[in-house]
C-alpha cells in the first residue's frame, strides 16, 4: 500500500532538463502566471496530459464503452471550465497548460481585480485574504470550478473586505 506520511507525486519532470526551448516556455510561464517554481508548471502539464491521455483512450474504446464515459469526461471539463458546454473529444486534445493555468484560484482572483499583480494575489490567497463563498482557501494552485467562479470575494474577517466596503 505505501506510508500514508509519503502522498503519490502529482507530477512528472521533464524527460530532458536542459533542453533550450522548454526552459525559455517555463520561464515565460513562471512571470506571466506568478508561479512559484517549475514543479507548479509540471503539474499542471501532468493534469493536462492526464486528460488527453483518456480523450485518446476513449477515442479507441468501442461504441458502447465511448459513449457514457465521453460524458462523464467532457461533462466534468466543462464544470472545471476547461471546455465549452458543446465539446467533443477533439477539443479535449486541444487543451494546453495554459488552459489549465487560467483557472487556478491565483490567475482569476488577478483577473477579477481583487490583487493589483499576479504576485500579489498569490501572497492575498496565501495569507487567507480569499474565499471562496465564505470559506478561505489558502492554496494558490486550487483549480475554480465554474459554479465557483462568481463566489471568489475577500474573506469576510479579511481587512481588504472591510476597506472595499468604505470605498463603495
Amino acid at each position: 500500500m505505501g506510508d500514508p506520511r509519503k502522498p503519490r507525486k502529482k507530477w512528472m519532470s521533464p524527460g530532458h532538463p536542459w533542453r533550450k526551448e522548454r526552459l525559455e516556455a517555463e520561464l515565460k510561464l513562471l512571470g506571466q502566471y506568478g508561479l512559484r517554481n517549475k514543479r507548479e508548471i509540471w503539474i499542471a502539464q501532468t493534469i493536462v496530459r492526464k486528460f488527453r491521455h483518456q480523450a485518446r483512450s476513449l477515442l479507441a474504446a468501442p461504441k458502447e464503452v465511448r459513449e457514457q464515459a465521453e460524458k462523464a469526461l467532457l461533462r466534468r471539463l466543462y464544470n472545471l471550465g476547461l471546455l465549452p458546454e458543446n465539446a467533443t473529444l477533439d477539443d479535449v486534445l486541444r487543451l494546453t497548460v495554459e488552459d489549465l493555468l487560467e483557472r487556478r484560484l491565483q490567475t482569476i482572483v488577478y483577473k477579477k481585480g481583487l490583487a493589483r499583480t499576479i504576485y500579489q494575489a498569490r501572497q492575498l490567497i496565501v495569507h487567507g485574504h480569499i474565499a471562496i463563498a465564505g470559506r478561505r482557501v489558502t492554496s494558490p494552485g486550487y483549480l475554480v470550478s465554474r459554479s465557483e467562479e462568481d463566489l471568489i470575494d475577500y474573506a469576510p474577517t479579511s481587512p481588504f473586505k472591510v476597506k472595499a466596503q468604505e470605498e463603495v
